[in-house]
């Protein structure tokens, strides 16, 4: 086949080790997103290479140590064989067909000599194709490269066995759908429907895993829409498809779920924030109530917040990653608690509420706005402004990202005579909000508010 000219390094890169595997008696095969992207003409990264050979893990591994700068084995069980050599990464895994146990969350797994039943136990035809090394040959048993032109996304084998082979294939389906515009066939839809169930067998961290790739694709919206269609969402996700909120005749409200995946979509593909964006609502359905000025939804951020977390770590999250998703939620409708205008008070507050997270709640705040009432739009947007230029001004005048009280604990202990204890902490709090609502006082000043403070407390 014509090598495209930036396939030609990665090709230069790797034929001395197919050359390897060839003198030895065996063939090695490029497969994975490099191909796949070649053929989508999509750009080609500094990622990981994977290959699949004919050769066993034992003679797999022989073979690289050799080549390369360190060998690892942990997945010798499966058939792979991890490599460094320089900066890069190799995997390679010698020809396998593999299927779960209905019973079991780990494959079984078997080895081939063909490289064509490899292809067909991968997930999907966009992926079954395979470069032979070292003179570049296209293998594709199944027209991956007319399904991607087409845009259509299939299985290689019918749908349930692949399915039934690794169920997570359902989930990834919905990353193909987005990351690709690939659309499913109609086979593969109904399988994901009949199937949903089976994603029980499959861990959690992978699903995660699963789920942090989906979020991060440019538009996530068509794969999120997918699992929800599908009934998928339900099986690791149903807080999801509970915010389709059935719509009120007379009181009338906002699609919850349409607005959620388009705030998803408008924020930028920051893993933490899409998160942040896809669990901010999903405290509504709990919370919502009718009235005479119509629905409401009162603290549905702090019953959101809760549910986040609650999610999360059924997903096996780690805990840095839920504390920063939910304080995001918890956070979200704060700017909208300032709508008579702010002051240095309140704009210190909220900068010391967010904490390294502001960048990231002021998008999100941003984000979340999806009317289509222009006037409203341009209204909240001129609001960010005001609080963007007020954050500014305050940090060339104050250590805004920094607040602290005036005064630290070996201070206050000094000048009030106590030991390190409880009144301490009192008299660091009583000071931090002094800060808070009046800026930087100078030790003296603060000094003289402490003793005001401390000779009005109970002794």
């Amino acid at each position: 086949m014509e090598v495209p000219e930036r396939l030609q390094p990665v090709l230069a890169e790797v034929t001395p080790l197919a050359e390897r595997f060839g003198d030895a008696g065996h063939r090695l095969y490029l497969v994975g997103g490099v191909v796949r992207d070649l053929l989508a003409n999509r750009p080609l990264d500094d990622r990981d290479l994977d290959f699949t050979t004919d050769a066993r893990p034992d003679e797999t591994e022989a073979l690289l140590s050799g080549w390369a700068d360190a060998v690892w084995n942990q997945g010798k069980r499966f058939g792979t064989i991890g490599a460094k050599r320089g900066d890069r990464h190799y995997e390679v895994t010698t020809h396998r067909a593999e299927a779960y146990q209905p019973d079991s969350r780990k494959p079984d797994v078997k080895f081939s000599d063909a490289v064509e039943a490899d292809l067909e136990r991968r997930d999907f035809t966009v992926n079954a194709m395979a470069l032979a090394l070292p003179e570049p040959r296209l293998i594709d048993p199944f027209d991956g490269i007319a399904d991607l032109a087409a845009g259509r996304l299939r299985t290689p084998l019918a749908p349930e066995e692949s399915f039934s082979d690794d169920p997570l294939r359902m989930l990834r389906a919905a990353r193909f759908i987005a990351g690709y515009r690939l659309t499913p066939d109609e086979a593969l839809v109904d399988a994901v429907r009949a199937m949903r169930n089976r994603l029980e067998i499959v861990s959690a961290e992978r699903i995660r895993d699963e789920l942090d790739k989906l979020v991060v694709v440019d538009q996530p919206g068509p794969g999120l829409w997918f699992v929800v269609d599908t009934g998928l969402a339900e099986e690791f996700l149903p807080e999801l498809p509970a915010l389709a909120l059935e719509q009120d005749p007379i009181h009338r409200h906002k699609d919850v779920l349409a607005h959620t995946i388009a705030v998803v979509e408008r924020t930028s593909a920051d893993r933490l924030l899409r998160l942040a964006a896809l669990f901010h609502d999903v405290g509504k359905p709990k919370t919502r109530s009718f009235g005479e000025r119509g629905v409401s939804f009162h603290h549905h951020e702090v019953v959101g917040a809760r549910m986040t977390e609650e999610r999360m770590r059924a997903l096996r999250y780690p805990a840095e990653d839920i504390a920063t998703v939910r304080k995001l939620v918890e956070l979200h409708l704060r700017f909208h608690t300032y709508k008579m205008g702010w002051s240095d008070r309140a704009v210190r507050r909220y900068v010391r509420d967010a904490g390294p997270l502001l960048d990231r709640l002021n998008e999100l705040v941003r984000s979340d706005c999806t009317t289509r009432n222009q006037a409203k739009a341009k209204a909240l947007s001129a609001r960010m402004d005001e609080l963007d230029a007020w954050i500014a001004r305050l940090r060339e005048q104050e250590e805004l990202d920094a607040i602290r009280p005036d005064l630290d604990g070996r201070a206050v202990m000094q000048r009030l005579g106590v030991p390190p204890g409880p009144a301490v902490g009192q008299a660091l709090e009583f000071l931090l909000d002094l800060r808070l609502d009046e800026g930087p006082l100078g030790e003296e000043e603060a000094g003289r508010r402490l003793d005001a403070w401390w000779a009005a407390q109970p002794h």
